[in-house]
């Protein structure tokens, strides 16, 4: 749960050597702390593997900007060399920013805009993955605007009821994402693209959910796109050069949970495409994947104070201990919207008194406010204590909202030792700066 360089020696939490008492003391809760190391590490870990696996035919692994984006972390993946996925113009424009090449980003997005289509094809982006036939028109057009021959990728639903939670799974039928294979929409699509000079169809695309343990759903979904690239080989007498099986792979949150790593399921994956390939007796595409919350979800950790201690007597007698701090579904939104498991520590001190049944809650004026439902926290927990979620970095500051008119934390890089804002804190200022006065 907690990322290559933290440590919980002595009951202190220290990120890179550095305690979290004074980070806290520097930069205040309550604040995300991101270990740029194991940040790195792992986005290599994922290129690595795929180019292990798949050799010349490993495509890119292509960083999902939604779980965590912001101008320093596009530059780590620009340094890196990965690639990167976008799904709107606003985390396309931090990619750009961050100097990311646009011949390693794809958009992503299930009702792009015009303008955003338009921003993405004048800036060349390496490939626009199309959600909708309406989108085929949008993009030959803009295609066509630019003078350019767009590069485009279906996105399909292989019809996978993937074991996770129903809000974060997106390959069954009844979603707004893709096309279905089962109804004939994906071969609508591809005649639709073939009517336009102006797009190059290089392959299909599919996502089917997030927080995925094992490998078994990603094979289903690798011999049903092959299928589907089968037929298109049939029809067109030309096989498609690339497939993109998106990402989902889970990571630990809760003691019992286990983050997948590449080595677990790339074999797999890449055994997957090969049997399917020989099946349909077609060549080894290039392969692409989009892990975004593997990479990024356990390199980061929030750290909040204490506020207030509360016990609660519920019906069967039983003491309940709420514990306010100064963030909450403000910065985690996650409880609230699937009912998301977290733990926490006591960060700045040891404890040995005996646990008590403990809710971790924020600040907002909501019952749902809710950081960890339900947790056994030392009984002697007090204001003024420091407390650390940990496997933060996927959607939590990409979540994050102002509600109540709260600022939304800084984003802090922790590297050998030393630490830099590279996301401020928000201010009142920044929430008053929107508003219009007559």
């Amino acid at each position: 749960m907690w990322s290559k360089n933290a440590s919980l020696a002595g009951g202190t939490l220290s990120l890179a050597g550095i305690p979290a008492s004074q980070l806290a003391k520097e930069f205040g809760t309550p604040s995300f702390f991101i270990d740029e190391d194991a940040y790195r590490s792992r986005a290599l870990a994922w290129n690595n593997e795929l180019q292990n696996q798949f050799g010349p035919q490993a495509g890119t692994i292509y960083y999902a900007a939604k779980s965590f984006i912001c101008t320093a972390v596009a530059q780590w993946i620009a340094d890196i060399g990965i690639g990167i996925d976008v799904c709107t113009g606003g985390e396309l424009s931090v990619a750009l920013a961050g100097g990311i090449s646009p011949s390693k980003i794809e958009l992503h997005g299930n009702n792009k805009s015009v303008a955003e289509i338009n921003r993405a094809v004048s800036v060349g982006v390496k490939s626009i993955v199309i959600d909708s036939l309406f989108e085929i028109e949008r993009v030959a057009t803009a295609a066509k605007k630019h003078g350019v021959r767009q590069s485009v990728m279906l996105r399909l639903t292989p019809g996978i009821e993937a074991h996770t939670h129903e809000k974060i799974s997106t390959a069954h039928e009844d979603v707004k994402f893709g096309f279905s294979i089962a109804s004939g929409a994906a071969w609508a699509a591809v005649e639709a693209v073939s009517k336009h000079s102006e797009l190059e169809l290089i392959g299909v695309h599919c996502h089917i959910g997030s927080q995925i343990f094992g490998s078994e759903a990603h094979e289903i979904a690798t011999d049903r796109l092959v299928g589907f690239m089968a037929k298109y080989r049939d029809a067109y007498k030309k096989e498609l050069p690339e497939l993109d099986l998106g990402g989902g792979f889970g990571i630990a949150y809760v003691a019992g949970d286990v983050t997948v790593e590449p080595i677990d399921v790339m074999p797999a994956i890449h055994r997957a495409v090969t049997d399917a390939c020989k099946k349909y007796n077609l060549a080894m595409p290039i392969v692409s994947l989009e892990p975004g919350r593997n990479i990024v979800g356990p390199t980061m950790f929030t750290l909040y104070e204490v506020g207030t201690v509360k016990q609660v007597v519920l019906d069967d007698k039983t003491i309940r201990t709420y514990v306010s701090v100064d963030g909450g579904m403000s910065d985690n939104a996650r409880t609230a919207l699937y009912d998301a498991e977290y733990t926490a520590v006591i960060a700045q001190r040891q404890s040995k008194a005996p646990t008590t049944l403990s809710r971790l809650v924020g600040k907002h004026c909501e019952t749902g406010d809710i950081i960890i439902q339900n947790i056994q926290l030392p009984s002697d927990i007090a204001p003024g204590d420091l407390i650390a979620t940990p496997a933060t970095g996927a959607y939590g500051r990409s979540m994050a909202s102002n509600y109540n008119h709260v600022p939304k934390p800084p984003v802090i890089a922790v590297k050998d030792g030393k630490a830099r804002v590279i996301v401020r804190r928000e201010n009142e200022a920044d929430l008053l700066a929107l508003d219009v006065k007559e």
